[in-house]
């Protein structure tokens, strides 16, 4: 029997399902890549130290791991729009409802122009010898 993989590019093979639980975990931001490795089922200590360097260190699983937090971010975003806009409205500190509508503004394209003011001082002599 020929083997599955044989025909796929490494870029197009799945993750197995002990590295998909790994990323999973990763992303669930419960402690590191060492904790995440033994949720996964790797082995515990410095066996899983290891197995969490090799697994972050595959193309693969660098890609999962970059799309899962993505989408992560994708789904919170949502509710963080809405925080921001409750707090621009409905917060006690009128210094927390000043920051939120900047930030609404901010991300809506009316940021405030930056000013710099730029000082030079000195003297500039330039001689220009002819003979």
């Amino acid at each position: 029997m020929a083997n599955k993989g044989a025909n796929l590019t490494k870029n197009e093979r799945k993750l197995t399902p002990k590295q998909q639980r790994f990323v999973d975990e990763l992303v669930s931001g419960e402690g590191g890549k060492q904790a995440a490795a033994e949720r996964a089922g790797y082995a515990k200590g410095k066996s899983a130290a290891s197995m969490a360097w090799k697994l972050t260190r595959m193309p693969i699983v660098q890609q999962a791991i970059m799309t899962a937090v993505s989408e992560r971010i994708g789904v919170n975003a949502a509710h963080a729009a809405a925080e921001v806009a409750r707090l621009s409205t409905g917060a006690r500190s009128e210094y927390v409802k000043l920051e939120a509508s900047k930030d609404i503004l901010d991300r809506a394209g009316y940021k405030p122009v930056d000013r710099k003011q730029v000082q030079v001082a000195g003297d500039i002599r330039v001689a220009i010898d002819l003979s």
